[in-house]
């Protein structure tokens, strides 16, 4: 991490402690550890499908833009953010 910013070298995967389920297209999980739910919506759900195992951050930037039509700095933009999210709750692990 830099700073408070993760970068699109930095490896990442999904903690484990959570159940996962599909609610009409929309990844929702629960978080055994801190009782939470959380709605990962649809392109969360492919976040966090392309870091089951481990994955530079510019891997899972890749797998979005190969799928979506959206601008690169964009993507960027909203998957650091989304990660770093998701890394603020310890849902998530940094690899390297």
């Amino acid at each position: 991490m830099i700073g408070n910013k993760l970068s699109l070298v930095q490896v990442v995967m999904q903690n484990e402690g959570n159940i996962i389920s599909n609610m009409d297209g929309n990844t929702v999980m629960l978080n055994i550890k801190n009782g939470k739910y959380y709605n990962l919506g649809k392109t969360g759900g492919v976040i966090w499908g392309a870091i089951k195992n481990p994955a530079s951050i510019e891997e899972v930037i890749l797998t979005l833009l190969s799928n979506y039509h959206i601008e690169k700095n964009e993507c960027e933009r909203q998957v650091i953010s989304f990660l770093e999210q998701l890394y603020a709750e310890d849902l998530i692990l940094l690899c390297s």
